[in-house]
């Protein structure tokens, strides 16, 4: 089931790049802040989907391997880092990508890590980095905020055209704590470093509705059932908050050098 559920996004490729959370550009610069990275530092790029990070890093002249297993999505990114012969996208899992003879100073992944093998993910990707290197694992969660009214509204769709699911209480910043346990214990990194961002984000009707079709758990509902999920989405959406609804989202750094 994880693996169908990570290749859904493929699929929607194009939509994904326009409709997905980004993340914001002060991530970035504390990246680099902590990590005090050259200016030709190498990079490896687990999961770079479209290229949705992999752009800021480009911009400030990083050289980077980005290892993609969806066809398509690595197409999208290709064509947007077309100008920076300093990106080079792979076509593969990381499971199964052979890394260069050349180690990296920074091994990312943005909203991937947790798609990944849990028997290898922290063993590879120390095994590619130079020694003090870093690994630096990028998340964004959903949070209270925002329309939050909508949020709880919205629950009496999915109890009609997905009732199975898990009801939706979206946390507080302040309840949420980052999930470094396995990084830990893992022995091969020292104690990470965390940093947390909070944005918020207006959707109309049509952008909305495109983020959903984005998540791979409404990817994988029956085309018709989505389709009517959508459809009382869109219409709480139109009739109860003039056509827009605003969002929060807690974006996480968490940085750690190798061992």
């Amino acid at each position: 089931m994880v693996t169908e559920k990570r290749a859904t996004f493929n699929e929607v490729a194009e939509l994904y790049d326009k409709a997905g959370n980004h993340y914001p550009d002060s991530l970035f610069d504390e990246l680099h802040k902590l990590t005090q990275l050259p200016s030709a530092a190498r990079i490896l790029e687990i999961g770079s989907g479209t290229g949705i990070a992999t752009l800021p890093l480009a911009e400030r002249g990083y050289r980077i391997i980005g290892v993609e297993l969806g066809h398509d999505m690595a197409a999208v990114a290709r064509h947007k880092l077309a100008a920076f012969s300093n990106v080079d996208i792979q076509l593969a899992s990381f499971e199964d990508w052979q890394p260069p003879a050349e180690p990296f100073d920074l091994v990312l992944s943005a909203t991937a890590f947790h798609w990944l093998d849990p028997d290898i993910r922290f063993q590879k990707t120390a095994s590619v980095l130079k020694d003090r290197g870093h690994l630096a694992i990028v998340k964004y969660h959903h949070i209270a905020g925002g329309d939050q009214s909508f949020f709880d509204q919205v629950q009496l769709c999915y109890e009609q055209y997905k009732p199975h699911s898990e009801q939706l209480q979206l946390p507080r910043m302040e309840d949420m704590y980052p999930d470094t346990e396995e990084l830990v214990q893992c022995g091969l990194y020292e104690q990470p470093v965390i940093r947390r961002y909070v944005t918020e984000e207006t959707y109309n009707r049509q952008q909305y509705l495109d983020l959903l079709a984005t998540y791979s758990d409404h990817r994988t509902l029956e085309p018709l059932t989505r389709q009517r999920l959508f459809e009382c989405i869109g219409t709480l959406i139109d009739n109860d908050y003039d056509g827009k609804v605003r969002k929060c989202y807690l974006h996480e750094l968490i940085l750690a050098r190798k061992a």
